[in-house]
């Protein structure tokens, strides 16, 4: 094996760990956006629920003050009746004091479907608020987890990048040159094993005399199909013991 390929599959090694903890540390925040967002979603169903119930109580109350009103003209308009002084004036008040009878049915029934309907809004926000309590503080959790794997990754990188540097170094400046020229086509995979008389990455059969010369190991070599970096490890021959 030529001694540049260990450092190739190094390199190949710390550059594909790289890549993983990038990607991840690019996640992360926006793994927290969409909780976020999941969170902003649930607070805005929170404050209709609530804009709701306010306004179903205002309804109610603007009822009940319309039937004590009501009630009051019909009290008045009662005490009226008894000076009345022909027909046609006792009929008026009574025609009257029948509209605003009705007008106190068609609002006592609205307060009992408002009073049907705020029961539910009650019980929708008051899960709700609990509900909400519970996953902002899970978020938080998420949040604080997430900072600190950031923070992990972060120092990892550094670290690799620093053995990344060191192992580069070792490598002559062609050789590193055709690594970022492959790396780049074949999104990160550089180096193969030549197994079975075939390239591992791109299953090409690769020619007698290139087999041997590669298992020579005198050169660098790369595949004549996909151009990656080959290798060969020879077989491990297992001497038997024999048995007593």
């Amino acid at each position: 094996m030529h001694p540049d390929t260990r450092l190739v599959s190094q390199l190949q090694a710390i550059d594909l760990q790289m890549t993983e903890l990038e990607k991840e540390v690019a996640a992360l925040p926006k793994h927290i956006a969409v909780i976020e967002k999941t969170l902003e979603s649930h607070q805005r169903r929170l404050d209709a629920d609530r804009a709701a119930l306010t306004a179903n109580q205002k309804e109610r109350k603007k009822l009940e003050g319309d039937i004590q009103m009501h009630e009051q003209k019909i009290s008045k308009l009662r005490d009226q009746m008894l000076g009345a002084k022909t027909n046609e004036q006792y009929k008026a008040f009574q025609h009257e004091i029948e509209y605003l009878q009705n007008e106190i049915r068609t609002a006592e029934d609205r307060i009992l479907e408002l009073m049907s309907e705020s029961e539910s809004l009650e019980a929708a926000v008051k899960t709700a608020e609990v509900a909400l309590k519970d996953e902002k503080r899970l978020v938080e959790t998420e949040k604080s987890r997430a900072r600190e794997r950031t923070a992990a990754d972060q120092a990892q990188l550094q670290e690799l990048q620093a053995r990344r540097i060191e192992a580069a170094a070792q490598l002559p400046a062609a050789t590193l040159a055709e690594y970022a020229r492959i790396r780049k086509k074949w999104h990160g995979v550089v180096i193969a094993e030549a197994t079975s008389g075939r390239c591992a990455a791109c299953q090409i059969v690769l020619r007698p005399q290139y087999l041997q010369d590669l298992k020579k190991g005198e050169l660098l070599m790369t595949c004549e199909s996909c151009g990656r970096f080959l290798f060969y490890n020879p077989p491990v021959r297992v001497e038997m013991t024999p048995t007593a």
